[in-house]
């Protein structure tokens, strides 16, 4: 469970301030899909860097599985990102030196787990997302689809209840980013992960199962897609 009161973000740019989040009040159910979308500059990045305990808010509460990342500390927010929180973002952030295997089994290693138990979940996950004969490749050698896939195997080798994934499609074409967007939800649903996707794309944004719109740090719009006898309806929250 996700729980945001009153949350605020204000930074100093020159002499005035910038309201990056002003007032957001939110709560996540576990397993949920949810698209976070609005224009650039809307706070969408921000809300996210805070759920994810990447930075910290002006003022309000904000709590994970019932830890207060407000009020934790360094080290509580380091294995709490380690353990629980598998991040996904536009600009892939691999390590160049590292082949496939080694930068999906990075994260295990920096927790201590023998290296052939990271080799094996490694080996399982890119199985999973299709990178089993890449594994020895290194990140030049891949596609940008391919190496989306292995930023997503190495945001779950730790099984992480929590992933956040940020434009993830932004720098795919067209095909890669239905292959990426399908992958997102089919570990999510077999994993029983919360999934929380930024995205300035409405067709992206369509396949979850809740909307919540931005704009100028404030929630606008929070809709769930719920299913009935006459198919997809919306209901506001």
């Amino acid at each position: 469970m996700i729980s945001l009161l009153n949350l605020t973000r204000y930074y100093e740019a020159g002499e005035r301030s910038v309201h990056a989040l002003d007032g957001v009040s939110l709560a996540i159910a576990p397993n949920e899909f949810v698209a976070v979308v609005g224009p650039s500059g809307c706070g969408k990045s921000t809300l996210m860097h805070l759920i994810a305990g990447l930075d910290r808010p002006t003022s309000g509460e904000i709590s994970v599985d019932g830890l207060r990342l407000t009020t934790a500390s360094d080290a509580d927010l380091t294995n709490f990102r380690r353990r629980q929180l598998g991040l996904v973002f536009q600009f892939f952030n691999l390590l160049p030196t590292m082949n496939v295997r080694e930068n999906v089994s990075l994260p295990l290693l920096l927790q201590g787990v023998p290296l052939a138990e990271c080799d094996a979940r490694a080996e399982e996950l890119l199985g999973l997302v299709g990178l089993t004969e890449r594994a020895g490749h290194f990140v030049h050698q891949l596609s940008g689809g391919e190496q989306q896939r292995t930023a997503i195997a190495r945001a779950l080798v730790h099984k992480p209840s929590l992933l956040i994934a940020d434009e993830p499609t932004g720098n795919l074409d067209t095909a890669s980013a239905d292959r990426i967007l399908e992958l997102l939800r089919q570990i999510a649903r077999e994993q029983l992960a919360t999934l929380i996707l930024v995205t300035h794309s409405p067709e992206v944004a369509a396949a979850a199962s809740r909307l919540i719109e931005m704009r100028d740090g404030k929630i606008v719009r929070d809709q769930v897609r719920r299913k009935d006898g006459r198919g997809i309806a919306e209901e506001s929250r």
